[in-house]
């Protein structure tokens, strides 16, 4: 049976782009088109879309109060359409908090890539989206402030003992890396995450992050320090890799071909690990379409580290997490909620 999708956006043209690219899909149909949040209403009573694409900025009501209401009335996956700007990308990340599964940015013809490369990435997150376990929004999820118990870590588990943390995420893996940053400390080890993003997206990410978790969290530039206390997003356009310095261990940034079809890639950050850090490392690997960060999980546990991985019931998808623990990279399989438990604990021993 086909994937039936209903596109939200106030531009004609827009609608007629992302229906063409859809229904080019063997598996998907486009059942109608809405210029705004009203009209969309009305549609997913008549028409009951498997999925909606949703234009972040519309007029009468934007997209993100429309799909805060979906989200209380009739929780439906729902990926967002949203344009390549800093006010685009702080809104999609609001979208994500309310329950929207992925987001694409609008197409482009400026020669950043083919139309024939948009349509393909439009099409794996609409059929991702479709199997996706929706995440109940709550007003809660937007915590100010990190609860108090990461604070009574043991002190071993802060940075003294060269330990580093790895991360890799995907769709979902916004809210998941917030959510696994929560239970963090402060005097945490140095942190490294890859998300797949677009690197218009990847500095307000950061920014979101380090406004609500204890450690510092910033987009990496490369050649960084790697501090206690201090998380490092890879940049949109970037691997992110570390290298030893003469005072350590530094941040380094790549602009070598994607991996697995990803650049940042999480394979190339795990990869680094295992090669330089060794048994010194944990890694982690949380939800996400896809299969990159397997292999080089699996390598960093071949080389000693300690692996972790997001189990399918806390899961958005279970792609990532799922390909790592089948070719056995994973040392424990946990819910989110347990996941910074389980790896202070592991730091702790």
């Amino acid at each position: 049976m086909k994937t039936r999708v209903l596109v939200v956006d106030d531009s004609a043209l827009m609608r007629g782009i992302l229906t063409q690219m859809i229904n080019l899909a063997p598996d998907m149909e486009v059942v109608g088109s809405a210029p705004d949040a009203p009209t969309a209403r009305e549609m997913i009573k008549a028409l009951n879309p498997d999925v909606l694409t949703l234009d972040v900025q519309m007029p009468q009501m934007d997209g993100i109060e429309f799909l805060d209401r979906l989200m209380r009335l009739r929780p439906m996956p729902v990926v967002m359409v949203s344009s390549f700007t800093e006010a685009g990308s702080e809104t999609t990340l609001r979208a994500l908090e309310l329950g929207a599964v992925d987001f694409i940015g609008k197409p482009r013809s400026d020669g950043g890539r083919s139309m024939e490369a948009y349509a393909e990435e439009l099409v794996e997150k609409i059929r991702a989206a479709r199997t996706a376990r929706l995440r109940r929004y709550s007003k809660m999820s937007a915590r100010p402030t990190p609860p108090a118990e990461p604070a009574a870590v043991p002190r071993p588990a802060g940075s003294a003992n060269g330990r580093i943390i790895f991360v890799g995420a995907s769709t979902g893996g916004t809210e998941a890396i917030k959510e696994f940053l929560l239970g963090i400390p402060e005097n945490c080890p140095p942190i490294l995450i890859v998300q797949h993003m677009p690197e218009t997206f990847t500095a307000s990410f950061a920014r979101r992050l380090d406004s609500l978790c204890a450690p510092r969290v910033i987009e990496a530039q490369g050649n960084e320090k790697l501090e206690p206390g201090t998380v490092y997003i890879a940049p949109g356009h970037s691997h992110l890799l570390i290298r030893r310095g003469p005072a350590g261990y530094v941040t380094e940034l790549s602009g070598a071909d994607p991996v697995n079809r990803h650049r940042p890639s999480v394979d190339v950050l795990f990869d680094s690990a295992a090669s330089l850090v060794g048994r010194q490392a944990l890694g982690v690997i949380l939800t996400g379409m896809g299969k990159d960060g397997a292999q080089g999980l699996l390598r960093m546990r071949q080389a000693g580290a300690r692996t972790f991985g997001q189990d399918e019931a806390s899961c958005v998808v279970y792609g990532m997490p799922r390909e790592a623990f089948l070719v056995g990279a994973v040392e424990e399989q946990c819910s989110l909620d347990e996941m910074s438990r389980r790896v202070l604990n592991a730091l702790a021993r």
